[in-house]
């Protein structure tokens, strides 16, 4: 009997198989210096593929050339979706699209679309190779004094796909185990540029999909679109204006005016799920956590390369609650009504990421770490960020696996997951039963 999968069971044993494989070769001694263990290559081959950025050692020291190319594949296959990969070799190969590859790309990419997906597909790899490239040689100009001709170059191209993915991997262990972007952090060039690779990778390629036909007159924008744009605007600057307030004698003490502007763009921008860190997250405020947990939660577009709860699911909560404070009937914005599943589809995601997260949390607590550092963790987790307090490497056995299927659970979607294992709807589902009123 021939076993027939829908298109999220596609994605999420997709997903799980490429881990896995990524896992395997990460552990053989031609990928590490350092002897790694199965669990520590099975949370680093999750994070590339979930485009996290957490890690249980030091990417550039403690993996070989081979190693960081299968990190950096992974990162690729994981930001695009591996659907939109295989496709491209189909095309490639000049082979036939049918309709449930094409579906498989519609839930890939995130589109709500059939019609259009193959021509959308071509224009978003076309678009992908040309920012990425472009990313990677702005970036060469600023490695390449530093580390030399071939090295420079390689970091250059690492970190642009890296950063256009939302992963957060990064080659500047070298100059010191773990520190990021921290020895970029008064360079506007390296910083401005892995931005706005991260902001462009978290839109979404359906919303580039609609600009691209529409150009650049909002009004005829779709609303999925306008929301995304508006969300973004006030997300990165609102965020970055926050955290001037509340780091000023902290994380960013001792800077000057320029660094401390570009750390506070920078910290709103890869807190949306990006996981490079420009300033030390453990020298944070309490407020500048807390705000740093909330864009993690809020995180990047629908059909995007990062993760997070989603900008339209907070979006579509926030003007459900403004409706019932105005007594207005149905959820609207943009003089246009959001549909009753959408709304209910927002909810039960928000409620579904808020119980992993918080699970996940009580178990990493109980190793003895703070609730600060534990929320921290597992939300970055969750939100397949990848900042951390520098807890990673201390996990146990228990935690590093929470952290592992979070990753996995907030790349691939943990509603998803669920609707793919869930059993086949029973046939009393179309039954309805008696309305009875509760107090709330």
């Amino acid at each position: 009997m021939k076993l027939r999968l829908n298109s999220l069971q596609y994605l999420a044993i997709g997903f799980a198989l490429i881990i896995l494989t990524g896992a395997f070769l990460l552990w053989l001694p031609v990928a590490n210096h350092v002897g790694l263990s199965f669990l520590d290559a099975l949370l680093t081959a999750t994070s590339a593929t979930c485009v996290t950025g957490l890690v249980a050692t030091d990417t550039a020291t403690s993996f070989t050339l081979f190693g960081q190319i299968v990190i950096i594949l992974l990162i690729q296959i994981g930001g695009l979706g591996f659907m939109m990969v295989g496709i491209l070799f189909s095309m490639l190969m000049r082979r036939r699209i049918g309709l449930r590859q094409r579906l498989y790309m519609r839930d890939s990419i995130g589109s709500p679309y059939v019609s259009g997906i193959v021509r959308m597909t071509k224009h978003v790899l076309m678009a992908v190779a040309v920012i990425e490239g472009s990313g990677a040689i702005i970036l060469s100009t600023q490695f390449v004094p530093r580390f030399g001709l071939a090295m420079g170059i390689w970091c250059g191209i690492f970190h642009a796909i890296s950063s256009f993915c939302n992963a957060g991997f990064d080659l500047l262990g070298t100059i010191s185990p773990y520190c990021s972007l921290v020895p970029y952090q008064s360079n506007p060039v390296v910083i401005i540029t892995i931005g706005s690779l991260i902001i462009l990778g978290g839109l979404g390629f359906f919303l580039w999909n609609d600009i691209g036909q529409k150009k650049l007159h909002f009004s005829k924008y779709s609303l999925h679109t306008k929301i995304m744009l508006v969300g973004t605007f006030i997300l990165v600057f609102g965020g970055a204006g926050l955290f001037l307030i509340t780091e000023r004698d902290a994380a960013f003490k001792g800077m000057d005016t320029g660094t401390r502007l570009l750390s506070a763009f920078f910290q709103s921008v890869t807190a949306r799920t990006a996981g490079y860190n420009s300033c030390d997250q453990a020298a944070m405020s309490s407020a500048g956590a807390l705000l740093t947990i909330i864009l993690m939660f809020v995180g990047a577009g629908p059909g995007s390369t990062g993760g997070g709860v989603k900008v339209t699911n907070v979006a579509v909560l926030f003007f459900g609650v403004r409706a019932k404070i105005l007594n207005r009937k149905g959820v609207s914005t943009f003089k246009r009504t959001i549909d009753d599943e959408s709304s209910e589809t927002a909810s039960l995601n928000v409620t579904l990421y808020l119980i992993l997260a918080i699970t996940g949390s009580m178990i990493v607590c109980l190793q003895g770490f703070s609730i600060r550092d534990s929320f921290y963790e597992v939300f970055s987790a969750i939100g397949t960020v990848g900042l951390t307090m520098g807890i990673t490497r201390s996990l146990n056995v228990l935690s590093k696996l929470v952290i592992i299927c979070l990753m996995y659970l907030g790349r691939v979607g943990s509603l998803s997951v669920a609707i793919a294992v869930m059993p086949h709807r029973d046939t009393t589902s179309h039954m309805k039963f008696p309305t009875e009123k509760i107090i709330l």
